[in-house]
């Protein structure tokens, strides 16, 4: 339910999640929302498979088991996977196991979450009690269970999260190579010192949240260079190319993001102004024209751009939360935009953002981007829509309503930027095995 709030933080859902492997924790009782009543209890959790169950005390401890079976049966029974566990204010989360072969589930719909003899909490008289006789080491007070008072009991159906329809590798260990694959990067073609990469998509999808959030990760602190916006118009009215600087010396990144107006179905970017951007004849700082595409007899225009100066990779940027409610002119302005790009063999990738805000199962934890059936759909919607390959299409987060930097929102948009890069150099490696070039 949306409107029901774990009392467990980030932090302590991950850690117990790890206890059992990679599984998700959904919140199906909590005894403040909807009673401290034994009904209540078993309305919501019966018949709902393995669960773990918390209390929490005055006292402030946190501490609960894990059952591998369904509430609701009427027998006693043996449960070796069965463990008590405590949340401690810092450090790892102790687990108690139970003694091979006892007795751990107790079925008495009277006391709830109740491990054998080992633990019990009782909804109506708000309590709770410990014992140790079913647990393969004692430990005095290991719950707390001088302070009987139970202010609050939730229950979680744990979910085991299927095989990822995509691998990541999520450690800082992760992070720090894809760092150094970007700060080491050198364009295929040697004549090229850096790849150009333009974006393009519909108002709000997140274009110069993109590029700062890229810029905070190697400034080290979340940044606002580009301004970025949410409302009706689009925040950027002119073209802009931003390169970035990072590593120990400070030196100059081998890439520059490239900045555009917003497609939009009334004063949007043109389809011409796109086509001349990547061809290489849109010189920086550009004020887009609603009524007139620029051309060769516009101040300024490049008549004879250099192969470093055009766009080696197009990035469409799209929110996965409009991916249905986009509409089909947009849609078939990209698929027109497309067809033209296709004819000058540029790679095109899609940034399909905010999917936390999308996805719950994402926003209490980044790293189940890839375990999420919802974000797979969508990536699969926007590849049959727009034709681009489903390995093209890449799931994002932002930097956006954060202060400080996450090493897992690094490494997603860091995977990013080191795949356009690989689709940048295709791009160079096709241009030099040209005849001309060979």
């Amino acid at each position: 339910m949306s409107d029901v709030t774990s009392l467990l933080t980030t932090a302590n859902r991950k850690e117990l999640s790890q206890l059992l492997g990679k599984v998700n924790l959904h919140l199906l009782y909590k005894a403040t929302v909807h009673g401290f009543d034994d009904d209540a209890f078993h309305a919501k959790c019966d018949k709902q498979g393995p669960t773990i169950t918390v209390g929490y005390n005055k006292s402030g401890f946190i501490f609960g088991g894990y059952r591998g079976t369904d509430f609701g049966d009427c027998s006693d029974q043996v449960d070796n996977k069965t463990f008590l566990f405590r949340i401690p204010s810092e450090g790892k989360v102790p687990v108690y196991a139970v003694k091979k072969d006892a007795v751990t589930l107790w079925s008495n719909r009277q006391a709830l979450s109740h491990f054998g003899y080992s633990l019990l909490h009782l909804l109506k008289s708000r309590e709770t009690y410990g014992q140790y006789s079913f647990l393969n080491k004692s430990e005095s007070n290991f719950l707390a269970v001088n302070d009987k008072l139970l202010i609050e009991c939730e229950a979680y159906r744990v979910e085991e999260l299927k095989t990822p329809w995509r691998h990541l590798t999520w450690t800082t260990g992760k992070r720090q190579e894809q760092i150094n694959f970007i700060e080491s990067y050198k364009p295929y073609m040697s004549s090229v010192s850096k790849a150009r990469v333009l974006l393009i998509g519909p108002i709000g999808a997140g274009k110069s949240s993109f590029i700062n959030s890229v810029n905070s990760i190697f400034r080290g602190h979340v940044t606002s260079r580009v301004l970025a916006g949410s409302g009706p118009t689009s925040t950027t009215t002119m073209y802009s190319t931003y390169s970035f600087r990072g590593g120990k010396d400070d030196k100059s990144l081998p890439f520059i993001l490239c900045d555009t107006m917003a497609m939009g179905d009334k004063g949007g970017i043109l389809s011409q102004d796109i086509i001349s951007i990547i061809k290489g004849h849109v010189p920086n700082k550009y004020q887009f024209k609603a009524a007139s595409p620029i051309n060769a007899d516009t101040a300024d225009y490049i008549k004879s751009p250099t192969v470093g100066g055009r766009i080696h990779c197009v990035v469409y940027v799209i929110n996965a939360g409009k991916v249905t409610e986009c509409s089909t002119d947009i849609k078939n302005e990209i698929r027109a935009i497309r067809s033209q790009i296709n004819k000058l063999e540029v790679p095109q990738v899609v940034l399909l953002t905010k999917v936390d805000e999308e996805c719950p199962l994402i926003a209490k934890d980044l790293e189940n981007v890839y375990h999420s059936d919802h974000i797979e759909k969508k990536v699969s919607a926007v590849g049959q829509q727009l034709g681009i390959p489903i390995s093209c299409i890449i799931p994002m987060k932002n930097y956006w309503s954060d202060h400080e930097l996450h090493y897992a929102t690094d490494i997603l948009i860091l995977s990013a930027l080191v795949q356009i890069l690989r689709y940048a150099d295709d791009y160079f490696e096709n241009l030099h095995n040209l005849p001309s070039n060979i």
